[in-house]
């Protein structure tokens, strides 16, 4: 029984011997998905552990689903993995999932879909307020070529912009983490068939080309933990998590990730910086959804 185990654990927790990093580790289940453990951060997963044990003690459930969330760059993965392989390795049969594969468009598509948002509401906006012309048009036409028709500089070149660039950042807000642009009904329905008990779900999957697309059957008959770890976890639209963990970064973190990764060739443009400040205003709201926050450098900030 799970009482039993975290009791047991709880008994002997200040001094928890954690197992060392191994090759065959745990991670995600996003296709592709290669994570590298990082030593700084397997103190930080270690805090949790603890945290997370007290917790889950104090709730007095059998199953539990617990989240991560944060933006790029901000420990998601490595954190997911670390405890993961703690968790299990205390006798707590932990299963992780990727929210990734929870969108609606596969990477390359979804992007578009972004900038077509932008770029389409963006030249509403100018019809609205009577700013539209063939001139404007023809600069916009070098701007989109360029692919800097969203950096605020431009603006002070062509005072019009600005309101171009209101409309598109607006209607880009609506779309960012919400129903248009990821699945949550499916999420939530695994979610909630894990605590229901249900012993095998279908688990999808998904590339980043468009016929990447499955779903996996897994066997959660004696599962006691489903970790979701995903930037969108803390969103109100996720149902049934009874432990969020948020982990705290800046924009600036996230970008340089970006960058280190390889993710996207075009990660330091105008355009993925406006997207980077819009989701992390989300993940700034979002993080009122946590019940327990880690910075950076480690520090518990809640509880």
């Amino acid at each position: 029984m799970l009482k039993e185990k975290l009791e047991t654990i709880l008994n002997e927790l200040d001094t928890w011997q954690f197992p060392a990093p191994a090759e065959n580790m745990p991670h995600g289940d996003m296709p592709g998905d290669i994570v590298l453990i990082s030593d700084a951060l397997i103190p930080h997963a270690q805090t949790l552990f603890r945290l997370l044990v007290k917790m889950m003690k104090e709730k007095g459930d059998e199953k539990y689903v617990i989240s991560i969330f944060g933006g790029s760059g901000s420990g998601k993965s490595v954190t997911t993995s670390l405890l993961t392989y703690y968790l299990n390795d205390a006798g707590i049969k932990t299963y992780a999932i990727s929210g990734d594969n929870y969108p609606r468009r596969i990477p390359e598509y979804n992007d578009a879909e972004r900038l077509s948002i932008f770029r389409s509401e963006g030249l509403k906006g100018l019809l609205k307020e009577n700013l539209y012309s063939k001139e404007n048009q023809a600069v916009l036409d070098d701007l989109w070529k360029k692919e800097i028709d969203s950096d605020p500089a431009q603006a002070e070149q062509y005072p019009w912009l600005a309101a171009y660039q209101k409309y598109g950042r607006e209607a880009l807000r609506g779309y960012l983490g919400e129903e248009k642009e990821q699945d949550y009904n499916q999420i939530n329905w695994v979610l909630d068939s894990f605590k229901k008990g249900n012993e095998k779900i279908w688990l999808k999957r998904m590339g980043r080309t468009e016929d990447a697309r499955w779903y996996d059957e897994i066997d959660f008959s004696d599962t006691d933990v489903l970790l979701l770890e995903w930037t969108h976890a803390g969103a109100d639209q996720v149902k049934g998590v009874d432990i969020a963990i948020c982990l705290r970064s800046t924009p600036e973190e996230t970008k340089a990730y970006r960058l280190f990764r390889a993710r996207d060739g075009k990660a330091d443009s105008a355009f993925v910086t406006m997207v980077l400040e819009i989701e992390q205003e989300k993940l700034d709201r979002r993080m009122e959804n946590a019940d327990i926050i880690l910075s950076k450098e480690g520090e518990v900030l809640r509880p």
